[in-house]
C-alpha cells in the first residue's frame, strides 16, 4: 500500500511541508513519502492514539492506510481530517472494503448454519467503494475520488489465513455479543473443508480477496476548479453526440 501511495502522489507536484500520517501502522505512509520526497516533515498519529483530537488547519496532506475500517465513527473521522488541513490540503487514505475475505465470510456462515442452524456475523460488513465516495463528499471534502483495487493472497489451507489475521491484529472479536456462542472445534474444521471446496485453486491452495478502497479529496479553497452550473452549456449533448458520430 505504501507503495501505491507513491504512485499515486506522483502526479501532485507541490510540496508536502507538513504532513499527517494518521494510524498507519508503524507510520509507514509518512516514512514512505519522507524517502521519496525530501523536505518532508511528519506528524505520526499512532493506531493506539487516533482519538485524539488534531489541530486544526495544520497539516498541508494527510494520508491514512489500514486504519479507517476499525474507526466506529467514519464519518467524524473524515470531518475531523479536513479540519486538519491547510486549505487546499489533501487527504488520502486506504483501507480494506467491499468484498474482502468474502470467502472466509462465506466458508464460516455455511459451516456455522449446518451446525448451529444459524450463524453469527463473524466477519466484519465493509464499506464498499461507493459509500465511501458518498462519505467524503458528506465530510466537506472537495474534488472527491474513491477507487478500489482487489488484490487476491492465497495460503495453503484456512488455518494459515488465521494466523496472518491474527498476526495484523484483524480478529473479529468485537463482533461476539453476550451470551453469543463463539466458534467451535467442529465449526473451524467445517469451514475449511468448505473454504478448500469452494475457492482451491489448481494446485491445491485457497485464495483470500482483499479489496482495498483508496480515498482522496481537497480541503475546499477559492482557487479549486468549480463544476458548471446547470443549463450553463454552449452546446447540446445530442448535438455535442452526432458531431462525434460524423467525426468518425
Amino acid at each position: 500500500m505504501a507503495d501505491d501511495l507513491t504512485d499515486r502522489l506522483a502526479p501532485v507536484l507541490r510540496p508536502f511541508e507538513a504532513v499527517l500520517d494518521f494510524g498507519t501502522p508503524f507510520g509507514a505512509f509518512g516514512a514512505v513519502l519522507e524517502a521519496v520526497r525530501p523536505g518532508t516533515k511528519r506528524v505520526t498519529v499512532p493506531p493506539a492514539e487516533t482519538r485524539a483530537p488534531l489541530p486544526e488547519g495544520a497539516f498541508n496532506l494527510a494520508l491514512s492506510g489500514m486504519q479507517m475500517h476499525r474507526v466506529n465513527d467514519l464519518p467524524g473521522l473524515l470531518i475531523q481530517l479536513r479540519r486538519a488541513l491547510k486549505p487546499d490540503g489533501l487527504m488520502m487514505a486506504t483501507f480494506p472494503g467491499g468484498d474482502t475475505l468474502s470467502e472466509l465470510r462465506d466458508a464460516l456462515m455455511t459451516a456455522e448454519s449446518e451446525i448451529r442452524g444459524a450463524a453469527g456475523l463473524r466477519v466484519f460488513p465493509m464499506i464498499d467503494v461507493r459509500a465511501a465516495g458518498q462519505l467524503l463528499q458528506r465530510a466537506g471534502f472537495a474534488l472527491p475520488v474513491a477507487d478500489s483495487e482487489r488484490l487476491t493472497v492465497r495460503y495453503p489451507d484456512l488455518f494459515a489465513l488465521i494466523r496472518d489475521l491474527r498476526a495484523m491484529g484483524g480478529t473479529a472479536s468485537m463482533l461476539v455479543r453476550s451470551g453469543q456462542p463463539g466458534l467451535t472445534r467442529g465449526i473451524i474444521l467445517r469451514a475449511a473443508e468448505i473454504y478448500r471446496e469452494r475457492y482451491t485453486d489448481a494446485d491445491g491452495r485457497i485464495r483470500a480477496t482483499f479489496e482495498m478502497i483508496w480515498i482522496s479529496g481537497w480541503a475546499p479553497d477559492a482557487s479549486q476548479p468549480k463544476p458548471l452550473k446547470p443549463g450553463s452549456a454552449k452546446m447540446r449533448l445530442e448535438d455535442a453526440l452526432k458531431a462525434v458520430r460524423k467525426e468518425r
